[in-house]
C-alpha cells in the first residue's frame, strides 16, 4: 500500500491514469479472478507493481488494467451462469428483490464504470456511463423508447441512476445483449468516454456482450418506482461465488421447500379457483330451476287457457248452427218483409260469430305454438342443467383431491423443515464438539511444552550431576 501511495518526481499523464484506476479497483488488483470449474477462485498478487515505468518499451504481464478487464469479465461469466441456473431453477419471473439478479446489475455497473474518462462540469468532476447508454438511441431508433421511460422516470436524479434504470429496462425487453454489441462495434463514438485501455474498448467487452445473449431465457419484472437507484451502493459479493460444501447442500435443501411452497401456493390458488367456478355454477343451476319453475306455471297457464279456448270454439259453432237452423225455419214459415230482415239479421250475426269463430282459432294456433315451444324450452333447459350438475359433481371431485393434495403437500413442506431443524442442529453440535477439540489440542500442546522444558530440565540436572561425579 506504500508503493501505491508514493508518488513519483516526475509523473507523467499515463502513470498518473493508470494509478488513479489501480487505486479506484484495488480489491481486484490484489487478487486474480479466475473460474475453476463452476466456481471462483481468487490468488493474491503480492509481486504486482502499480507504478509502471512512465514509458514502457512493451506491454507488462502483470498490467493492473489488464488484470481488472480479465477480473471483471470471469466475474461476469460467473454472474450470468448463476443467474441463469437459478433462474431456470426457481422456473418464476425474477423481481427486484433476487439477490443473483442484484449482482448481476452490481457486476455489469462495474464493467461499464471501467476506464471511464473524467468529465468536469459546474458541480466538478463526473464519471458516469450514462453518456454511453445514450449512444444505443443514436444507433438503434427501437431503443429510443427505453430511454424516453428512463427520462420519465420520477425520482432519478443522477446520471448514474438513470444508467442503472436503463440496464433494466433493457434486460426486461430482453435486448440487452443486442443494445450492447450495438455501442462496442462503435468504438470511435466510445472512445469520447471511455480511456483506450478500457473494458468496453478491448475485446472483454465483446465476450461479455456475447454472453448477454444467455439472459434471454429469463423473464423479469422489475418495478423501480419508489426503488433509490440514485444512492446505492454496488459492491460485489464474492461469497456467492465462493465453494463451499455445506452452504450447498443448505442452499439445495432451500431450493426443495421454495419448490414445494411454490406448487402449495399454486394449488391453494387454483383451488380458490375452483370454489369460484364451483360457486358461480352453483348459482347459474339455482336460477335455472327458478326459470324452470316459472315455465312451468307458464306452461300450466297456456294449458288451461287452450283448454278455454276450445270450449269458447264449441259453444260458438254450437250457437252458430242454431241460429242457422232458426234462420231457415223462420225463411220457410214467414213471409214478405218480416222474413227478409230476420233472414238479414242472422245472416250478419252469422257472418259475426264466423269471424269470432275464425279469430279464436286463430288465437288457439299462436297459443298452441307456444306450447310447444315451451315444451321444447323445458326439454333443453333440463338437458342443460344435467350437464351443468354432473360438471359440479366433477368439479367439487377436482376441489376433493386438491385439498388432499394441499394437505400432503404441507405435511412435506413441514417435514422438510424439521429435517433442515435437526440438520442445524447436528451442525451446531459438530461445531462445538470441533471447538472443544481444538480446545483439548490446545491444552495437549501447552502440556507437551511443559514436558519437553521438564525433559530438558532433568536432562540438564542429569549432565551436571554426571560431571560433579567425575
Amino acid at each position: 500500500m506504500a508503493d501505491l501511495m508514493a508518488q513519483p518526481d516526475a509523473p507523467t499523464p499515463t502513470t498518473d491514469k493508470i494509478t488513479q484506476a489501480a487505486r479506484e479497483t484495488i480489491y481486484l488488483c490484489n487478487f486474480r479472478v479466475s473460474v475453476d470449474g463452476e466456481w471462483l477462485c481468487l490468488r493474491e498478487l503480492n509481486d504486482i507493481s502499480l507504478t509502471p515505468d512512465p514509458e514502457p518499451a512493451h506491454e507488462d504481464p502483470k498490467d493492473p488494467i489488464a488484470i481488472e478487464r480479465l477480473n471483471l469479465m470471469n466475474m461476469a461469466k460467473l454472474s450470468i451462469k448463476g443467474l441463469i441456473e437459478s433462474a431456470l431453477n426457481l422456473g418464476r419471473t425474477l423481481d427486484s428483490d433476487y439477490a443473483p439478479l442484484q449482482q448481476f446489475f452490481v457486476v455489469m455497473e462495474h464493467c461499464l464504470k471501467h476506464g471511464l474518462k473524467t468529465k468536469k462540469t459546474f458541480l466538478g468532476q463526473n464519471k458516469s456511463f450514462w453518456g454511453a447508454l445514450e449512444l444505443v438511441e443514436k444507433l438503434t431508433p427501437e431503443a429510443g423508447e427505453i430511454t424516453a421511460s428512463v427520462k420519465d422516470l420520477p425520482g432519478l436524479k443522477t446520471p448514474l441512476g438513470r444508467g442503472r434504470a436503463w440496464l433494466r429496462l433493457a434486460l426486461m425487453q430482453k435486448k440487452l445483449s443486442d443494445y450492447m454489441k450495438t455501442i462496442i462495434n462503435r468504438k470511435d463514438l466510445l472512445s469520447e468516454f471511455y480511456e483506450s485501455n478500457a473494458l468496453m474498448m478491448e475485446e472483454e467487452g465483446a465476450v461479455i456482450a456475447g454472453l448477454l445473449v444467455g439472459l434471454n431465457v429469463i423473464d423479469a419484472n422489475l418495478c423501480m418506482k419508489g426503488e433509490d437507484l440514485d444512492s446505492q451502493v454496488g459492491v460485489i459479493d464474492f461469497s456467492m461465488y465462493l465453494k463451499d460444501g455445506q452452504s450447498s447442500k443448505t442452499a439445495e435443501g432451500d431450493g426443495q421447500i421454495t419448490a414445494i411452497l411454490d406448487q402449495k401456493n399454486y394449488v391453494e390458488e387454483l383451488n380458490r379457483h375452483l370454489s369460484a367456478s364451483v360457486n358461480n355454477l352453483q348459482a347459474k343451476v339455482d336460477a335455472m330451476e327458478k326459470s324452470n319453475t316459472k315455465l312451468t306455471e307458464e306452461l300450466a297457464v297456456a294449458n288451461n287457457r287452450i283448454i278455454t279456448l276450445q270450449e269458447d270454439v264449441e259453444r260458438v259453432k254450437e250457437e252458430s248452427s242454431n241460429q242457422l237452423e232458426s234462420s231457415r225455419k223462420a225463411s220457410r214459415a214467414g213471409d214478405g218483409l218480416a222474413d227478409g230482415q230476420v233472414l238479414g239479421a242472422a245472416r250478419k250475426q252469422l257472418k259475426e260469430e264466423t269471424q269470432l269463430r275464425l279469430d279464436v282459432e286463430k288465437e288457439l294456433e299462436v297459443q298452441i305454438g307456444m306450447k310447444q315451444e315451451m315444451e321444447l324450452s323445458m326439454k333443453m333447459l333440463e338437458t342443460d342443467m344435467c350437464e351443468k350438475q354432473d360438471a359440479l359433481v366433477e368439479l367439487r371431485q377436482q376441489l376433493e383431491d386438491l385439498r388432499s393434495l394441499n394437505q400432503q403437500l404441507a405435511q412435506k413442506s413441514q417435514n422438510l423443515e424439521a429435517g433442515a431443524k435437526q440438520k442445524s442442529e447436528v451442525i451446531s453440535r459438530l461445531e462445538e464438539k470441533t471447538n472443544q477439540m481444538a480446545g483439548t489440542i490446545k491444552q495437549l500442546e501447552s502440556s507437551e511444552k511443559d514436558c519437553v522444558k521438564q525433559a530438558r530440565s532433568l536432562s540438564s540436572n542429569a549432565e551436571k550431576l554426571l560431571q560433579k561425579q567425575l
